[in-house]
């Protein structure tokens, strides 16, 4: 019963990174952990594969609409590409099984990269809810922006990189508060770019578990991917109806409740 729950969730992931832009990656680790049963460190290389592959799909609508700013994506992938296949390929490996005993909790490699997905989460949620829409006009879907910052979107760009090489998600729930707050684009077009932006850096970041020797089970991998993609389409479709200042908000409490219910499931109700 859990594993078709878990398929029909694939959809919504697809849904969410069609509409916002990100929250496929904060779907996708859960559902795989918490439905399908696979580990935790397993799911964060699937999460790769499947937002990576969605992503692709999403950003070539927005690149039609002219709602990728290229520039930006080049400058932000520059350090991200690289920090995320390094992450995925090197550290990842390296990290041992079981860390450290905190009390009646034995902190394990999966343990560790649950708590920080959700830290990451709850953190990114908070500034995107207090952030408050500017004239920079999160609705003007065509307008150019300020100029881009290059040094705040390169170390953002780094940053990103590790993150999501570190907890598998493509990074989107930091990506648009980094492109809408850094970079300044319209929410339209940084969801557009996050796209462009997380389906590179996912991808690259599977070949560093590819290469590091990470099993795959493709038949059900890719039987996921196929629901996520139906998802994405759909999405994509219905962005074009959603007025971009309610969708950062939105996105923020959503990341916010998933992030709060994964620290207390595995904190709490180990």
């Amino acid at each position: 019963m859990l594993e078709y729950l878990g398929y029909f969730a694939a959809i919504f992931i697809g849904l969410s990174l069609g509409i916002i832009g990100g929250g496929g990656s904060i779907l996708t680790v859960p559902v795989l952990v918490y439905l399908m049963g696979v580990s935790p460190i397993l799911s964060t290389a699937y999460s790769l594969f499947v937002v990576g592959s969605t992503s692709v799909v999403g950003a070539s609508g927005y690149f039609r609409k002219g709602l990728v700013s290229i520039p930006t994506a080049l400058v932000f992938l520059l350090p991200s590409l690289a920090a995320v296949f390094l992450v995925r390929k090197v550290l990842m490996p390296a990290i041992p099984l079981e860390l450290f005993t905190l009390g009646s909790i034995v902190f394990t490699k999966d343990l560790l990269v649950l708590v920080a997905f959700a830290v990451l989460m709850v953190v990114a949620a908070t500034s995107m809810i207090r952030s408050k829409p500017t004239a920079a006009g999160l609705d003007d879907e065509a307008g150019p922006g300020a100029p881009l910052n290059y040094p705040l979107v390169l170390v953002i760009g780094l940053v990103v990189g590790i993150l999501t090489g570190f907890v598998g998600a493509g990074g989107g729930f930091l990506i648009i508060p980094a492109l809408v707050l850094g970079a300044r684009l319209p929410m339209k077009r940084a969801v557009g770019t996050s796209l462009a932006i997380i389906a590179l850096n996912s991808l690259i970041g599977f070949t560093g578990d590819l290469s590091a020797g990470t099993p795959i089970a493709w038949s059900f991998l890719l039987g996921f991917l196929a629901f996520a993609l139906g998802g994405i389409v759909l999405g994509t479709y219905l962005a074009r109806f959603i007025p971009g200042a309610k969708l950062k908000p939105a996105f923020g409490w959503f990341t916010l409740a998933m992030g709060t219910f994964i620290l207390v499931r595995e904190l709490v109700f180990h």
